[in-house]
């Protein structure tokens, strides 16, 4: 049996993000399950690194309840960060760049020694550096911002750009620390850490396991996005949004009008 064309689907997801141009869904098109998408995010990303961009870590979705029913899917999942969708903290991004953009509160890990796969995380501070708030950029690249769960896989779990800000020494707990998304200077999402997994130092448990699961072991000097603590917003063309993660800090990002 002839498995989905996942060099072709890919081609079809770049296209979609470089162009940003909306496309239907493709995984009831294609056959495609989740083991199939995540080889069809691989040779994404690998579209990405031939044209020069290098990969600068991973990210987790939708590790909280409120994506989950946001988007419709009941999966944790994993995406990969490169380079060029790094935003400088307080910088700004084009949102005609972009599909639908929508920007989410995040907790950063800058990672240190990671265990090897199968390995478990034993004092959390000896994999990860340093700690820091920040925002994602999602856009997933379907019309609407429908999708199912391989669908939104292979889309590199609608990874569109992230800003980091400050980063900071690892505090005794992260686990319930209070997240505001304000937008203009209002605020337009309140949440907490717990909505990442409960904790989210369980998010990096679970991204070394599922990436290890597909031969992508986390690397040190990467940066970690451990999921959102908030459902997203939409990202209208001059807003400035900002996180604030209690203990932590802030980031920020302006939208070009």
């Amino acid at each position: 049996m002839i498995g989905p064309d996942t060099a072709g689907i890919a081609e079809r997801l770049g296209v979609a993000a470089d162009t940003a141009t909306a496309i239907g869904q493709l995984a009831a098109e294609t056959g495609l399950d989740v083991d199939a998408a995540y080889a069809v995010q691989t040779a994404l990303i690998q579209r990405r690194l031939d044209r020069g961009e290098r990969l600068v870590g991973l990210k987790m979705g939708l590790t909280s309840k409120a994506k989950m029913a946001q988007v419709g899917v009941d999966e944790v999942i994993w995406g990969r960060l490169t380079d060029t969708m790094r935003v400088p903290d307080g910088g700004s991004v084009d949102p005609a760049a972009f599909i639908h953009p929508r920007a989410e509160p995040e907790v950063a890990f800058l990672l240190d020694r990671l265990p090897e796969p199968g390995e478990p995380v034993g004092d959390f501070t000896d994999a990860v550096r340093a700690v820091a708030p920040a925002i994602e950029l999602i856009d997933s690249r379907y019309a609407n911002f429908t999708f199912s769960l391989p669908d939104v896989v292979a889309d590199n779990a609608s990874a569109a750009a992230f800003v980091i800000g400050p980063w900071c020494p690892v505090p005794d707990g992260v686990e319930n620390l209070g997240v505001l998304l304000e937008v203009d200077g209002r605020v337009a999402q309140v949440g907490s850490t717990a909505a990442i997994l409960g904790d989210p130092r369980r998010a990096l448990d679970e991204g070394i396991r599922l990436a290890g699961r597909h031969g992508v072991r986390l690397r040190e000097g990467w940066v970690f996005l451990a999921g959102a603590a908030t459902a997203a917003v939409p990202l209208r063309p001059g807003a400035h949004v900002r996180a604030v993660v209690e203990k932590l800090g802030s980031a920020s990002l302006r939208a070009s009008a």
